[in-house]
């Protein structure tokens, strides 16, 4: 336990806790009542489960009570556990955040969501929760972007970033991951609260010890704070025989400790004193208490002892993120407690009423306001001006170019354009440029961000000695400083992505804009996608690179040869996805990528590129600044035609990426066969399909792109080739309901030269001439 350091400047420490204690009565009821409203009053004429947690928000509440009703401020920021977020409403309720009405929203359509959302609840929510262990990497990523954007742009604050996450979360290995990040151990403001009930969903986890966490914690360099017992058995644990009680309840299994809790107090007399040597001396223990003594002493721990957790929260060390280990008792005040089937049960209806007896409720009017004159209301209305935050003023973003004006030659690859564009940025739009920055788990020289970090430094909270600054042969200055804009994170790519959604969302958060970019290996963007995609739904806007890619990536072998990834723009919401071939392409869509950051109409974007080097003129970027700029429009948006034969066309060979030149060399195959042949260089899947779903009155994006790609008095039968899954250009077919054979990967690849792995995979220039003939039906 933590020592008593706790002292109000309101009022006395016991009015304190009498006034916190009616609030905590009052959370409890609402939320149960919350949940019971929507599952049991609220018409429901399918019948389909409404669902809700009464369980792990009674666990949750009394840690929640003395967070928003006494240790929070208005500049702290709280991820709230996924299944807690009746409780959130509750206690945004008794703020004055949120109206008595909108408790009977939850989990209907258009009202309080199932988990915490910022971009969907009318509730004011800090971080969006409900993938397991997200919410509680949030706010350790939401710290450190805090920082970053106070140091450049003054602003953000201070304030604690808080995560309240159950102890079952703590299986999720993204959890540790971000625990032991090398970026983590100096942020004092990160705290986390741990609702240690020991129940996942499905039963009492037998083994869980949180000696073990307090141990991975402590290598980690976090302090750990550890509420276990709360003052009633403490106490009795300085009486004759207590020091038999308090090893009699560290000894006990987790399961053994959870029945106690459904036991009647004549079966606790008998249960609770064991077979052992404690035996005797906890019987003559026990025997001092009454019934009701005995009952709530079971019960009495530290996670539930509103003067322990305001002790816990003085005692926090802000040099070091800290955690806070608060043992808890799942549906701690409801008919449920402690029974490892009370994930998702439902209090009866005379199980409610008695809830609203014990907690002062009524249940005809279970929003009635707490009485107007009580120290509970006054604290609460004193509590809500405390913690009113004032509007935030958001920043535009700067203009992003869209052109540089200058065409790549030579022989190059989409991986270099991209590293050159980051350069010509901070010399083309110095103020765009310095609102950009990059993120990598360790990658940066491997994916061409070399000449990026030399120029702008790599951040740190504070400057770091270059040791290798003198070195003639070193080519990558690591130069480490508050004002670089690189944030280098251990190879872990979910920590990436973590990051990159709350650097991401701090145009809304601070009203200062950043123009985020994420750099990892394409092969492991399905590793960080999940993660990343929950950024986007919570309000994260950045631009995430994945690079190099595909079976291009020859030598490497399978394991190194992404295949799903090009379709994440037609499947991921709120994703713009460009896969460029040539490195003006790259250019152009690198830009307007960074353009669609940090404002509220914005959005995210993928960039999927190559290390194949290519041959820049069979791009053929025209000349004149008219067509320059409608090639440009066209990239941008989706697709251009790159080749266009004389006179009308047997066939169109659709291709993107890095497999355009095999598409311009199987047309001249077909030309010297007399096979007309049109090539269409495609950029973009997804804002293709949604062109062809606006077509059908299905989406309201823009139809243009698909008459100046694919013209109707063109229309032929299609090749569609890529480097990846060929269900992803499939669709193109639905254009002009032509036939359409798409070619691409659809197995795991080989090691070997580059014309042996697409010859393998069926996406060599043989095989695309092969797929036309068929199509033309030629001899």
């Amino acid at each position: 336990m933590v020592p008593d350091t706790t002292t109000s400047p309101r009022t006395g420490r016991q009015e304190l806790l009498t006034a916190l204690g009616e609030i905590e009565q009052r959370v409890l009821w609402l939320s149960a009542a919350t949940i019971d409203h929507a599952n049991r009053v609220r018409p429901n004429p399918t019948g389909l489960k409404v669902g809700g947690h009464q369980a792990s928000c009674a666990s949750m509440v009394s840690i929640m009570t003395t967070l928003w009703f006494h240790e929070l401020t208005a500049d702290d920021r709280v991820s709230v556990k996924p299944h807690a977020s009746p409780a959130l409403h509750a206690v945004n309720h008794l703020l004055g955040e949120l109206p008595a009405e909108a408790l009977t929203t939850l989990r209907s359509f258009g009202g309080l969501q199932s988990y915490p959302s910022r971009t969907k609840d009318a509730d004011p929510v800090d971080y969006s929760t409900g993938s397991v262990g997200i919410g509680a990497t949030a706010p350790i990523w939401g710290a450190l972007a805090r920082r970053y954007v106070e140091g450049r742009f003054p602003g953000a604050g201070t304030g604690r970033q808080y995560a309240l996450l159950g102890d079952a979360e703590l299986d999720e290995g993204a959890c540790w991951e971000a625990v032991q990040d090398p970026m983590v151990a100096g942020l004092g403001e990160v705290v986390w609260i741990v609702d240690l009930n020991r129940q996942s969903l499905d039963r009492v986890v037998p083994a869980l010890s949180a000696e073990r966490l307090a141990g991975m914690f402590e290598a980690a360099g976090w302090q750990v704070l550890t509420l276990k017992y709360g003052e009633q058995l403490t106490e009795l644990f300085s009486r004759p025989g207590g020091e038999a009680l308090r090893t009699r309840l560290d000894t006990m299994g987790n399961p053994e400790y959870q029945r106690l809790l459904r036991c009647t107090p004549a079966e606790l007399r008998d249960r609770l004193p064991g077979t052992g040597s404690t035996r005797e001396p906890l019987e003559r223990l026990i025997a001092t208490l009454d019934d009701d003594a005995l009952h709530s002493a079971v019960r009495n721990l530290g996670g539930h002892d509103l003067g322990a957790l305001l002790d816990a929260y003085a005692a926090i060390d802000d040099t070091r993120p800290t955690v806070i280990l608060a043992y808890t008792v799942k549906g701690r005040g409801l008919h449920s407690e402690g029974h490892p089937q009370n994930h998702s049960s439902l209090l009866t209806r005379d199980q409610l009423a008695d809830l609203a007896t014990r907690t002062g409720a009524d249940l005809d009017d279970p929003w009635r306001p707490l009485p107007a004159d009580s120290a509970a209301a006054r604290l609460c209305a004193e509590r809500a001006g405390e913690l009113r935050r004032p509007p935030v003023e958001r920043i535009t973003p700067p203009p992003v170019p869209t052109d540089f004006g200058r065409t790549p030659g030579g022989t190059g690859t989409t991986q270099q354009a991209f590293g050159r564009a980051l350069l010509d940025l901070s010399r083309s739009a110095p103020e765009a440029a310095a609102r950009v920055v990059t993120v990598s788990p360790d990658v940066s020289s491997s994916t061409n961000l070399g000449g990026w970090l030399n120029k702008v430094g790599v951040w740190s909270p504070t400057e770091r000695v270059d040791w290798f600054a003198d070195d003639a042969e070193t080519i990558l200055h690591w130069r480490e400083n508050p004002t670089g804009q690189h944030v280098e994170l251990g190879i872990a790519e979910t920590n990436l992505v973590g990051l990159l959604g709350e650097l991401g969302a701090t145009w809304s958060r601070w009203g200062q804009p950043l123009l985020p970019i994420g750099i990892m290996y394409d092969p492991f963007v399905n590793r960080a996608l999940e993660p990343w995609q929950f950024g986007i739904y919570a309000g994260g806007q950045s631009l995430l690179v994945g690079t190099p890619s595909g079976v291009t990536l020859a030598p490497e072998g399978g394991a190194h040869q992404s295949i799903t990834t090009p379709s994440l723009g037609l499947e991921q919401p709120g994703c713009t996805t460009w896969e460029p071939a040539f490195a003006q392409d790259t250019e152009w869509c690198v830009l307007a990528a960074l353009s669609l950051l940090g404002r509220p109409d914005g959005g995210s974007a993928y960039l999927r590129l190559s290390t194949r080097p290519v041959d820049q003129s069979l791009a053929a970027v025209p000349a004149d600044p008219a067509a320059r700029e409608r090639r440009r429009r066209q990239a941008v948006a989706g697709a251009y035609g790159l080749r266009r034969a004389e006179g009308t066309p047997d066939v169109t060979l659709a291709a993107m990426g890095a497999m355009v030149p095999e598409a311009l060399a199987a047309a001249d195959r077909l030309a010297s066969l007399g096979v007309a042949a049109d090539v269409v260089c495609v950029t973009s899947p997804g804002l293709l399909f949604r062109a062809t779903q606006a077509r059908r009155g299905l989406d309201d994006a823009p139809q243009w792109i698909l008459d100046q790609a694919f013209p109707a008095d063109r229309a032929a039968p299609l090749v569609t080739l890529l480097d990846g899954h060929p269900h992803t250009l499939a669709f193109l077919g639905t254009v002009h309901n032509t036939p359409v054979t798409p070619l691409g990967v659809t197995h795991f690849g080989q090691s070997g030269a580059l014309d042996e792995v697409y010859r393998h995979h069926g996406i060599d220039t043989e095989s695309v001439v092969r797929a036309a003939l068929d199509l033309t039906h030629r001899p």
